[in-house]
């Protein structure tokens, strides 16, 4: 699926959508270059999911948790600083994903620790207002899940 974003709270505003959509286990790959938008759309995607906590690039600090109003957790990992899958690893992301949703970005850095299945998302600056995604599902979970977004976003597809 391609969506183009032509604001930063249009692309906000489309991570809410997803945000609402997850449950724990998801994982969300946010794929692009630096400036391209992946922390706007984290953003938009942690109040979707119900969090009232500040968002923000977690680049040294690796994982940031933020908390849903019923005590429910979201991961947001940022992978740019790690050295490769093997630190991912190490990190046991298998049991950060037992206790919620996790949205990783720069996944294209740690592709080998990735799970098999999970919801692709790449941004692409086009220029400083528009913002394309192209965003695609590799599992069943993450295909229903996809559709489900296309149909917030777009309407009944």
């Amino acid at each position: 699926m391609e969506f183009i974003s032509r604001s930063a709270d249009q692309t906000r505003r489309a991570g809410m959508q997803l945000g609402a959509l997850l449950q724990c286990g998801d994982t969300i790959c946010l794929i692009g270059e630096l400036g391209s938008g992946k922390t706007t759309f984290m953003q938009g995607v942690s109040i979707g999911w119900g969090s009232l906590d500040q968002v923000s690039s977690p680049s040294f600090v690796i994982i940031n948790v933020y908390r849903h109003l019923d005590g429910r957790r979201l991961y947001h990992l940022d992978a740019y600083r790690l050295s490769g899958p093997s630190e991912a690893i190490d990190l046991d992301l298998d049991a950060y994903l037992e206790q919620g949703p996790m949205v990783i970005e720069w996944a294209d850095r740690i592709q080998e620790a990735l799970p098999s299945n999970y919801l692709s998302l790449k941004i692409n600056w086009v220029d400083e207002q528009q913002r394309d995604l192209m965003i695609h599902a590799y599992g069943s979970r993450y295909e229903h899940l996809l559709n489900g977004f296309r149909e917030q976003i777009f309407g009944v597809w």
